[in-house]
């Protein structure tokens, strides 16, 4: 075989030259791996609003559809980039001369790229494709909550503030308090009796000597009680409104520490899903260009028809 000037064959010259990353076999392999991803996930979105059910007791839990999530995100990472992976490998450029050791380095470099191009436009495709397919039922329920979320502010506004001050309806009333108070209309005492409760849990939580006897005679007019049975049933009323109120706090405290927690593992459980894409990504490139490598290729041989040669006398 002939040498070129600087001693290499020319097939060792040409690889030499060459680029080791076949772009073309690496985008074609993300452009699968993503659409197959893609066409997994909404269908695992919509297996998953299928089993959710509105009523209580009914349905798949919170929990099992936390497990099945992670689980299905898993096995559409493994598919997808499997499958992108394998395409890279078998579709990139045959490289001839060269160590099997850089051969199977360089497959298994094709996979991961593949594996990245395809993780990236998968997380943009995804976003925009769940955010327009939910967006409609989200809406909805958003129009729901708040119409019923501006309903009770309304009732709370208009009982716990008057329409000149809403934060100092409380010293409003103070002004105009008696030994002996007026009659007024049920709907006035029970804003008056809402405003003291509101400031009274806003602060320190305990009710003034002033505003226990004030609440008690409120009371009192209206239930035909003694004084003394009215500041008990004050006091009696309060108690449950208080722990109420300490109810809904460590409902609320409970809640925010249960997500943090499902956001934590969600967040470990997506970083294991993406590496075991990683992962089946490169592996299966490695298969894909093994196989590319086992091809034969067919060769013709051409002959090319003469006249006989006659015997020579």
């Amino acid at each position: 075989m002939n040498r070129s000037s600087d001693g290499f064959y020319p097939a060792n010259e040409e690889s030499s030259t060459l680029s080791g990353v076949s772009w073309g076999a690496i985008f074609a392999g993300a452009a699968a791996a993503a659409a197959l991803s893609m066409i997994l996930v909404l269908l695992g979105f919509g297996l998953g609003f299928s089993a959710v059910s509105p009523w209580a007791n009914e349905g798949v839990s919170a929990k099992g559809l936390g497990i099945s999530t992670i689980i299905w995100l898993a096995v559409t990472q493994i598919i997808a980039s499997g499958l992108g992976g394998y395409i890279a490998g078998r579709l990139r450029v045959k490289w001839a001369n060269m160590h099997g050791d850089e051969v199977y380095f360089r497959d298994t470099a094709h996979g991961f790229l593949a594996w990245c191009v395809a993780t990236l436009v998968t997380a943009v495709l995804v976003v925009s494709s769940v955010s327009s397919v939910i967006g409609g039922g989200v809406e909805a329920g958003a129009n729901v909550a708040g119409g019923a979320a501006s309903a009770m502010t309304q009732a709370a506004g208009s009982a716990a503030s008057n329409a000149n001050g809403e934060q100092y309806g409380y010293f409003v009333d103070s002004l105009f308090r008696d030994d002996r108070p007026a009659a007024v209309t049920d709907d006035a005492a029970r804003g008056t009796v809402t405003r003291i409760m509101v400031r009274t849990l806003s602060t320190d939580g305990q009710l003034t000597a002033e505003d226990r006897t004030y609440l008690a005679q409120l009371v009192a007019q209206r239930t035909n009680l003694s004084q003394a049975d009215a500041e008990r049933r004050v006091d009696e009323v309060f108690a449950k409104v208080h722990k109420a109120v300490d109810d809904a706090k460590l409902a609320a405290k409970q809640a925010a520490d249960t997500a943090a927690k499902v956001a934590a593992w969600t967040a470990l459980w997506m970083f294991v899903a993406l590496l075991a894409g990683a992962f089946f990504a490169s592996l299966a490139a490695t298969f894909g260009g093994r196989r590319r490598d086992a091809v034969v290729y067919l060769t013709t041989d051409a002959y090319v028809a003469t006249a006989p040669v006659p015997p020579v006398r």
